[in-house]
């Protein structure tokens, strides 16, 4: 099997196919910490992509509560025990992090989805991915165990304390809601596991696709995928999944006007939660450095956005802003080391990451370039221990074409209503 280089988990892997890398990739940051759990992204999508015959299980864009919610039930529980399986007590990262683009969370000395042949027999099949295919139960409830945190009040308002990711007491019962869609991922284990080669992974912006034409519902991506994110349609007997927006995406969509536009559900999101863009990557799909490039910046420079799950080894290009009142120990197992670095970040935010995180939601454009004209001292206090202080900055959103998008200042303009409309009534 070909060597492959995944720089999230700081070594080369195993994989079925040689190495390859798109011009652009695909990629998103989700703000956990700003998440209601609304279900507009959930909605947007559904409403765009998945309302037909055969569809009413499929959420290609959907919101779990976390630790116990998960569409399918318990997709990622039943994947990680079968690594665990496969590679019993040795699931572990070592090394240092924060060691370039090359190794930003150490090396993963585990196994990943790739890398467990002996436990995945397909028969005659070459190319194995360790996974598992859901019972029909499984896909029926998208909203189970929906604001239901692990512990409950030992007597009426007495919730107790834990610690959160940065080692302060908190109230012991939490959750949190996890927006999760496809991560077209640089390594996708869908498209490894597929015997018709009918996955591909798009050369101009990495989006993965199902070629309707050649699928013959066979459902080794539904298996594979660590995710769950392909899902099989009993109508037409083909596989689907999240295809990116890639209209908007390529600015086809006359609403676009030739300008490459975010996805349904990140247009939708009324929290201000999604960012989503394009990056160059390398020919070992790192990233090339971009500095003034957002997600770049997110990811690589503040590395605060992180990735789900990325022991898995699909490389993915969904990153997430963890939770900063959630156990470190559990946010460690779903977005890897530097956890708590990425918390700690978030709640002393500098002045440029303070600033960039102000571009969340703005416009249904996508950003390829910031930039940020300094303001005066607005505020200054001690949080944590650190000194804090804000600045009312200007932020500066520029397009794929360079044309500015909009411009937003750190300290949000407050607006009085007139006596004469006191309300709307």
């Amino acid at each position: 099997m070909p060597s492959v280089y995944n720089w999230q988990l700081g070594r080369p892997m195993r994989y079925p196919y040689e190495q390859a890398a798109p011009k652009e990739q695909f990629a998103f940051v989700i703000n956990i910490n700003r998440c209601i759990g609304c279900q507009t992204c959930t909605m947007a999508c559904k409403s765009t992509w998945t309302f037909a015959k055969g569809q009413e299980h499929m959420w290609w864009t959907n919101v779990e509560t976390k630790p116990y919610g998960g569409y399918p039930q318990n997709w990622d529980v039943k994947i990680l025990d079968l690594l665990e399986k496969a590679n019993p007590g040795a699931q572990k990262w070592k090394g240092e992090t924060d060691a370039g683009v090359k190794k930003p969370y150490g090396e993963f000395a585990g196994r990943t989805v790739f890398e467990s042949p002996e436990f995945v027999a397909r028969g005659e099949q070459p190319n194995h991915v360790l996974g598992y295919l859901p019972t029909d139960e499984e896909w029926r409830f998208p909203n189970i165990h929906e604001d239901v945190p692990p512990t409950g009040p030992t007597k009426p308002m007495d919730f107790g304390t834990g610690e959160d990711a940065t080692g302060e007491k908190k109230h012991r019962a939490w959750f949190y809601y996890l927006a999760r869609l496809c991560n077209h991922c640089s390594y996708p284990a869908c498209l490894a596991a597929c015997p018709r080669t009918a996955i591909y992974k798009r050369p101009e912006d990495g989006i993965v696709l199902i070629d309707q034409k050649e699928c013959r519902g066979y459902r080794k991506c539904v298996e594979a995928c660590p995710y769950k994110k392909s899902l099989y349609r009993g109508t037409t007997r083909t596989s689907e999944k999240c295809i990116a927006c890639f209209p908007r995406v390529e600015g086809l969509e006359p609403e676009c006007e030739g300008i490459p536009m975010e996805t349904r559900c990140m247009e939708a999101c009324i929290g201000q939660v999604r960012m989503q863009g394009l990056v160059k990557v390398d020919k070992d799909s790192t990233w090339i450095e971009d500095r003034k490039n957002p997600l770049y910046y997110l990811i690589h420079v503040a590395r605060v956005a992180l990735p789900l799950y990325p022991q898995f080894g699909t490389e993915p290009n969904g990153y997430y802003i963890p939770p900063r009142w959630v156990p470190t120990k559990y946010l460690e197992q779903m977005f890897g080391p530097g956890v708590q670095q990425a918390v700690e970040r978030y709640r002393t935010p500098d002045r440029e990451l303070l600033a960039v995180l102000q571009l969340f939601r703005r416009s249904n454009q996508i950003i390829a370039r910031y930039e940020i004209e300094q303001g005066p001292k607005v505020y200054e206090t001690t949080q944590n221990g650190k000194k804090f202080e804000m600045y009312n900055d200007t932020v500066i959103a520029f397009n794929c074409s360079g044309k500015e998008m909009f411009r937003t200042t750190v300290e949000e303009p407050v607006y009085i209503r007139p006596e004469a409309h006191a309300n709307s009534i």
